[in-house]
C-alpha cells in the first residue's frame, strides 16, 4: 500500500480508505469487511451492531450544542466490484488493493480501485472517528452486497434507525446532487445443446475481442462503448453468413453490472475455408475498429490457430444461438421524455458462456420507470424463449422517484452556493442506488440526497478517483452536517 495515498488530505479519510482497501470485500464475500467495521465501531466505544443479513450500524451521539438537531443517517455500501485485467496476477481473496497516486488521481495497479463505494465508507468512518467535527446524532448505515443484488438494502432492519434524513455517499460526479435513480432486474438464461465431434478436416482458432473500456453498465451505458459479447457474436454471425462454422467454447464478460471488456471463443471451421475465414476476420476487424475509432482506441481482435477440440456445439443449434444473441437488445433502450439527457431504460448483455454442452447468459436491465423496466426485460427474455431456454428473472428492485421539493435539497443547494463558484447539477442517475429500496423500508418517509466525489471507470480496472474532488466532497459533507435543522 502506497504511503503517498495515506499522506493525502484529508488524512483521516485517506487513511480510513487505505485501511478499508486492505480488506478483501467482494460482493457476497463480505465476512471480513463486516468484522472490520464491527471492530472499528467497537474500538471507538460507539454503539455498534449487525443486523440479520449483515449490514453494520454504528451510532454516534451529537456533539455538544447539536443535540437538538435532526438525527442523520449516513449510508454507503461495504462491497466492491472485484475485476482485474487478464494480464494482472492478483488474488482478490487474499490481497489488499495496490493503490498509487497519479497526479490528481488515485488508481490501482491492474484492478478495480474500490473507490465505489469505499470513499463513501471512508468518509463516514472519518466522521465517526473525529474529535473536532460538529454534527448531529449520526446513524451510520453500512450495507452489504450492493453490487450483485442489493441484498443488504432489501433485507435491512429499519428498526435500527430513527433518522428521517439520509445522506447516501455513492454518486460519482463532484458537482452532482442526485435525487432519483433507476431500478433494475436481472435476466439469467441457461440452455443445453448437443455436442458433436468436429467433421473430418476441421481446424480451430482462438478468437479474442479485447481492449475495450468497459465500465458501469448504468452510468456508462449512454457512452455507447463496445460490448465484447455483442462484438464477438457479430463476428460469428458474419462468418456464419459465408462458411460453415461452430464453436467449442465462448467466455465473454465478467460481472453482471459491468460492460464486458473481453470475449474469447474457440471457433471451428473446415480446413478448406481457412483463407476465407481469416479474410472475414480481417475485414470485420477493420470494420469495427473504424466504427469505434473515437470510442475504443484500444479495441483489438486477435485470431490464432489452436488445438482442435474433441467436441463442438451442434452446428444447427449454433446457428440458432448466434441469431438469438444478435437479436437480443443491448445498450440504451429508451431515453427519458421528461428529464433531458437521462437514460430511462437500458440493458447490458454482461456474460456469455458456452462450455461442455451448456450455455448461459447474464444481463441486467435498468429503468427509472417500472413499466419500461418490465418492457426491456421482456424484450431480452423473448428471444431466449424461442430456443427453449430456462429463464430466471430476479433481483428486482425499485427506482427512486425524484422529489424536487425536498427540504434537504434546498439546504444542500444553499450550502453549495455559499462555498463554490458554480451551481451543482440536480437530477436522477441511471444506476441502481440503494435509496429507492431504503426509502421503501421507512414508511414515514426519508428525505434523501446522494452525492460523492468524482470517480471514473467504476467496475473496471480503469477505476480512479480524483483527489481534489474527495477533499471538496468531504468538506461539503461536514458543512451539511453543521447545518442540519432543529428537530420539529
Amino acid at each position: 500500500m502506497s504511503q503517498e495515498v495515506r499522506d493525502l488530505s484529508p488524512r483521516l479519510l485517506w487513511n480510513s480508505f487505505a485501511d478499508l482497501n486492505a480488506v478483501p470485500r467482494a460482493s457476497k464475500k463480505e465476512e471480513r469487511v463486516i468484522a472490520f467495521m464491527m471492530n472499528f465501531g467497537n474500538s471507538l466505544g460507539l454503539e455498534t451492531r449487525k443486523d440479520a443479513i449483515g449490514n453494520v450500524v454504528i451510532k454516534k451521539p451529537a456533539t455538544p450544542g447539536m443535540e437538538n438537531r435532526e438525527t442523520v443517517i449516513i449510508q454507503s455500501h461495504l462491497d466492491m466490484v472485484h475485476q482485474k485485467n487478464n494480464d494482472t496476477t492478483f488474488d482478490f481473496d487474499t490481497q489488499g488493493i495496490d493503490m498509487y497516486v497519479d497526479g490528481d488521481w488515485v488508481k490501482a495497479r491492474g484492478t478495480t480501485l474500490g473507490a465505489d463505494n469505499g470513499i463513501g465508507v471512508a468518509a463516514i468512518m472519518s466522521v465517526l472517528a473525529s474529535k473536532d467535527i460538529a454534527h448531529p446524532a449520526i446513524e451510520a448505515m453500512f450495507t452489504i452486497d450492493e453490487e450483485t443484488g442489493m441484498t443488504g438494502a432489501l433485507q435491512l432492519d429499519p428498526s435500527n434507525f430513527s433518522g428521517k434524513i439520509l445522506l447516501n455517499l455513492d454518486t460519482e460526479e463532484e458537482d452532482e446532487l442526485t435525487i432519483g435513480c433507476a431500478g433494475g432486474i436481472d435476466t439469467n438464461t441457461k440452455g443445453t445443446y448437443t455436442e458433436v465431434a468436429p467433421t473430418t478436416g476441421s481446424i480451430a482458432y482462438q478468437v479474442e475481442v479485447k481492449g475495450l473500456m468497459g465500465g458501469h453498465s448504468g452510468m456508462d451505458i449512454s457512452k455507447y462503448r463496445g460490448n465484447a459479447n455483442k462484438l464477438m457474436n457479430r463476428l460469428l454471425y458474419t462468418v456464419l453468413g459465408s462458411i460453415p462454422v461452430t464453436v467449442a467454447s465462448i467466455d465473454g464478460g465478467s460481472l453482471r453490472n459491468a460492460i464486458p471488456r473481453e470475449s474469447r471463443a474457440v471457433v471451428v471451421i473446415n480446413g478448406a475455408d481457412k483463407a476465407t475465414f481469416e479474410q472475414l476476420v480481417k475485414d470485420y476487424t477493420a470494420t469495427i475498429t473504424t466504427e469505434y475509432t473515437s470510442l475504443e482506441a484500444n479495441l483489438t481482435v486477435t485470431c490464432e490457430h489452436t488445438e482442435l477440440p474433441a467436441k463442438v456445439m451442434d452446428p444447427a443449434y449454433f446457428s440458432q444461438l448466434v441469431r438469438v444473441l444478435y437479436a437480443v437488445p443491448n445498450g440504451v433502450f429508451r431515453m427519458s421524455p421528461d428529464i433531458a439527457g437521462l437514460v430511462e431504460a437500458s440493458t447490458n448483455l454482461a456474460r456469455v458462456i458456452v462450455k461442455e454442452g451448456t450455455f448461459i447468459t447474464q444481463s441486467l436491465q435498468r429503468s427509472s420507470v417500472e413499466s419500461t423496466k418490465r418492457d426491456v426485460a421482456n424484450a431480452v427474455k423473448a428471444g431466449f424463449e424461442v430456443i427453449g431456454c430456462e429463464i430466471v428473472q430476479n433481483g428486482d428492485y425499485p427506482g427512486w422517484k425524484p422529489n424536487a421539493d425536498s427540504a434537504l435539497l434546498q439546504l444542500m443547494l444553499k450550502q453549495y452556493g455559499q462555498h463554490f463558484d458554480h451551481t451543482p447539477h440536480v437530477g436522477a442517475c441511471h444506476a441502481g442506488l440503494e435509496c429507492g429500496i431504503l426509502g421503501a423500508h421507512f414508511h414515514g418517509g426519508l428525505d434523501m440526497i446522494s452525492f460523492g466525489p468524482t470517480i471514473r471507470g467504476a467496475h473496471s480496472p480503469n477505476e480512479t478517483v480524483q483527489i481534489s474532488s474527495v477533499e471538496k466532497f468531504y468538506g461539503y459533507l461536514l458543512d451539511i452536517l453543521k447545518e442540519i435543522p432543529v428537530k420539529q
